[in-house]
C-alpha cells in the first residue's frame, strides 16, 4: 500500500494494512508523528515474525528489518534507510537531516512578518505542494522529520542533527560508531526515493536524471537558526513530550499553514500557534487511535478559532 494522503486520516489504513502483513510505502508524517507507538510495533512484528526459526548460518534477509515493512517515501528518511542497508541499528551515533533552508534561510528575522503566501511557496531547489512547501519555508517540515527519524530508528531525539544543505544534493546522512558518515546523494528528484520504496531490496533502472560529480560547483552545510525558525524547537520538544504534543503540533500546523495561505495567519504566526497548541493539548497519556482521532479534531477546531495576524 502507497500513502500520499496527508493528515491523521491516513493512520487508520495504516494499522489495517500492517495487521494484514502489507507492505506499507509511506509519504505521510502524521502516521509515524502523531501514531508511530501505535505503527511501530506492528511493522517490528511482522519482521520479528520473519525471523522465527533463522539460524546464525543463514544469509541475511532484509525482510527482517520493520523499515522492509514500513518504507519511508520522503526522500530525507529514504536516504537514512538506503545509508542503513547493510548496518546494525546499535552502530548508529547520529542522524544528520538536511534541509534546504527554504526561500527564506537568509533573511533578516525581522523581516519575516512581511512574508507573502507567493514568496514562501518560492521554493528554490523543490516543486511541491502548498502545505510542504511552507512547511519548508518555516523549517517546521524538518522539525516533524525529526519526530519522524525517532520513530522511525529509534535513536533517541538527542541523535538526531538538523544542517542546511541549499543544493539539496545530500538527502540525508547517517554518522556511526567509528566516525564514519555515510550519505545518499541524488538530484532532488522524488522518483528516485519513490522508486527504491517499490521496488526494495532491488534497485531497478530509473528515468530520474543522474547526478554528475564532476559538474558540482560545490556542496555547503550550515547550523540552522532556530532563534529565526522556532519550529524546530518546538517540533523537538513535542517530540519528546509524547505522542499528544506530537498529535497536536500535527493539526496544529495543518490549520496554521492554512490560515497563512489565505491571510488570516502571518508567517511568524504558524510556528508561534502551533506552540500555543502544543503546550494546550500535549499533555497526558498516549491516546488510542479513536483518542486520537478525536485530539486531532479537537486542536484544529481551536486552532481555527484562535486569534491571529493577518498576513
Amino acid at each position: 500500500m502507497v500513502v500520499a494522503t496527508g493528515g491523521v486520516v491516513s493512520l487508520r489504513p495504516v494499522l489495517a494494512a500492517l495487521r494484514a502483513g502489507k507492505v506499507v510505502a509511506t509519504a505521510n508524517k502524521e502516521t509515524l508523528v502523531s501514531g508511530g507507538h501505535l505503527v511501530m510495533p506492528l511493522a517490528r512484528a511482522l519482521a520479528e515474525r520473519r525471523r522465527v526459526g533463522m539460524t546464525p548460518g543463514d544469509p541475511p534477509d532484509p525482510w527482517t528489518s520493520p523499515l522492509a515493512w514500513l518504507r519511508p517515501i520522503d526522500s530525507e528518511h529514504s536516504a537514512i534507510w538506503q545509508c542503513l542497508a547493510g548496518e546494525g541499528m546499535s552502530a548508529i551515533a547520529r542522524i544528520w537531516l538536511t534541509a534546504s533552508g527554504g526561500p527564506f534561510r537568509d533573511l533578516p528575522a525581522a523581516d519575516l512578518a512581511r512574508v507573502t503566501p507567493e514568496m514562501a511557496l518560492a521554493h528554490p531547489t523543490w516543486h511541491m505542494g502548498a502545505k510542504i512547501t511552507v512547511d519548508s519555508a518555516t523549517l517546521m517540515n524538518k522539525g516533524l522529520e525529526v519526530i519522524e527519524a525517532d520513530r522511525l530508528y529509534d535513536v533517541g531525539l538527542a541523535r538526531i542533527s538538523v544542517v542546511i544543505h541549499p543544493q539539496s544534493i545530500v538527502h540525508s546522512a547517517v554518522e556511526f560508531a567509528d566516525g564514519s558518515v555515510k550519505a545518499q546523494l541524488g538530484q532532488p528528484d522524488m522518483r528516485i526515493p519513490i522508486q527504491y520504496a517499490l521496488t526494495y531490496p532491488d534497485r531497478l533502472p530509473s528515468p530520474a536524471p543522474r547526478l554528475a560529480l564532476d559538474e558540482l560547483a560545490g556542496l555547503t552545510f550550515a547550523r540552522p537558526d532556530e532563534d529565526r525558525f522556532p519550529a524546530l524547537r518546538i517540533a523537538r520538544y513535542a517530540g519528546a513530550a509524547g505522542a499528544r504534543a506530537s498529535a497536536a503540533l500535527i493539526a496544529a500546523d495543518e490549520v496554521a499553514v492554512k490560515r497563512f495561505l489565505d491571510r488570516s495567519l502571518d508567517f511568524p504566526g504558524i510556528a508561534r500557534l502551533a506552540g500555543e497548541a502544543v503546550e494546550r493539548f500535549g499533555a497526558g497519556p498516549e491516546p488510542g487511535l479513536d483518542e486520537l482521532i478525536a485530539l486531532d479534531l479537537e486542536v484544529r477546531t481551536w486552532c481555527e478559532a484562535a486569534p491571529g495576524t493577518r498576513a
